[in-house]
């Protein structure tokens, strides 16, 4: 196995890590630097495997297959822990969930036609937002100035998530019709 794929395979090992240290959080006050300091580690390996992989032409289907699922994996996790904290409202992760499955779901169909689909540049930016996002949430500063960024943040994160869904379905709707 290369590098980049043992970095995305560490990265979805960090996630257990990751979701036990947020759940208890609750309890452990301080336990969410940690979770954030692995939230953080887990992101970066997503940023060299891809930069790695391309470099030293060592791009394989495993890494095709997993990195993409190791990214929502990570992301999803860290929501769904959000959630159950009370940390970030239902309805940015149902938005940010559903645009995960959608693509996901697109890919498929994609891969069935032998056709691989890239990830766009606002597709890239919005998963940037969203790991901003996820740490300042993680962090969870009482501050009132934090405590508004992070709204921002969750606002940006929702805006570009919507607006790369759309893009990514307009620009491969031929998948869709079957026009290969």
């Amino acid at each position: 196995m290369n590098l980049p794929n043992r970095l995305t395979l560490a990265r979805v090992l960090l996630i257990p890590v990751f979701v036990i240290l947020m759940l208890l959080y609750e309890k452990h006050p301080y336990v969410n630097y940690a979770a954030a300091a692995v939230f953080i580690g887990a992101s970066l390996t997503d940023l060299f495997d891809g930069k790695i992989a391309r470099k030293y032409n060592l791009v394989t289907n495993f890494g095709k297959f997993m990195d993409p699922l190791a990214d929502k994996l990570l992301v999803i996790s860290a929501l769904i822990c959000l959630l159950y904290l009370r940390m970030i409202p239902v309805w940015a992760v149902l938005v940010i969930c559903a645009r995960e499955f959608i693509i996901s779901g697109f890919r498929l169909v994609a891969a069935e036609q032998g056709v691989v689909l890239a990830a766009s540049m606002t597709a890239k930016v919005k998963t940037t937002f969203q790991m901003i996002m996820t740490v300042s949430l993680i962090l969870d500063f009482p501050w009132p100035f934090f405590r508004v960024l992070s709204m921002i943040l969750i606002i940006i994160s929702v805006i570009l998530t919507i607006v790369s869904l759309v893009e990514y379905l307009i620009k491969n709707r031929y998948v869709l019709n079957g026009e290969m």
